[in-house]
């Protein structure tokens, strides 16, 4: 891989000891960071939410920490990003793959994306970060953008 996961994540994207008391504040506070940045279209964070609830992003790893990966339709993005969101204490996502369960989620993906080719790539790097423990355990633990730079590079 050329490119690292934290080639696509701005710094100002990235959130660490995020206190949220609900799946849709933790959205919505990375949201606002991408859209500071000029990643995404005001509409971004209200399309992510709506999507959110039809199709839910929470993946349970089976492991201390467990992530979510939350994004929309191009059409909300301006230029691809990532805002990275690590919570002090786990909040509810629904499962991806049975929405009515619940699964308590510690680190936080947010995706804009408005290319499909890019969208695999970004995938593929986050899905290869989240399959280490160690990783996401590290995140967990990073107190500033230079211990998540380390990890994620």
């Amino acid at each position: 891989m050329t490119r690292t996961l934290m080639s696509h994540i701005d710094p100002a994207a990235v959130a660490l000891g995020v206190e949220a008391g609900t799946s849709e504040e933790v959205i919505r506070l990375l949201a606002g960071k991408l859209e500071a940045l000029g990643c995404v279209k005001p509409s971004y964070a209200d399309a992510v939410v709506r999507r959110e609830a039809t199709m839910p992003t929470g993946l349970p790893l089976g492991w201390s920490e467990n992530v979510a990966i939350p994004h929309t339709d191009p059409e909300h993005v301006l230029k691809p990003g990532i805002a990275l969101g690590v919570l002090s204490n786990p909040v509810d996502f629904a499962n991806m793959e049975d929405p009515d369960e619940a699964v308590p989620v510690g680190v936080v993906f947010l995706l804009a994306i408005n290319d499909k080719d890019k969208q695999i790539d970004m995938l593929q790097e986050i899905m290869d970060t989240i399959q280490s423990e160690q990783a996401l355990v590290g995140l967990k633990n990073a107190m500033t953008i230079e211990d998540v730079r380390s990890i994620l590079n």
